[in-house]
């Protein structure tokens, strides 16, 4: 499994709790485009706390998006306004994804 980018030195009891709380794993998206391609991507995955912002974590990858997005026939603006939208809206939440995950690796 890829690594988990926020959660350095928690602790899995830390981490439980900030999920039982309002805690999420999530995923944002970016494109780049050049003149007839365009490549939309993830990133890592985030760990959300309860009550924390994603913009810090979502900022370089929007502004990717908004500069080098558009650029592609036909699909650069489509993939742009998608990624941009996953993005300001707080990402991808894939939390049950990775506990999915995680509980397999334990198994």
């Amino acid at each position: 499994m890829a690594q988990i980018k926020n959660i350095q030195e928690m602790t899995v009891d830390e981490l439980n709790r900030e999920l039982e709380r309002g805690g999420k794993f999530v995923v944002f998206q970016y494109c780049f485009s050049i003149i007839v391609m365009t490549f939309k991507r993830g990133s890592d995955v985030y760990f959300i706390r309860a009550n924390e912002s994603t913009l810090k974590y979502s900022i370089g990858y929007t502004l990717l998006t908004f500069v080098f997005g558009w650029w592609g026939i036909p699909w650069g603006p489509i993939y742009t306004i998608g990624s941009l939208y996953i993005n300001l809206t707080g990402g991808k939440d894939v939390t049950k994804e990775v506990l999915n995950s995680l509980n397999r690796e334990q198994e």
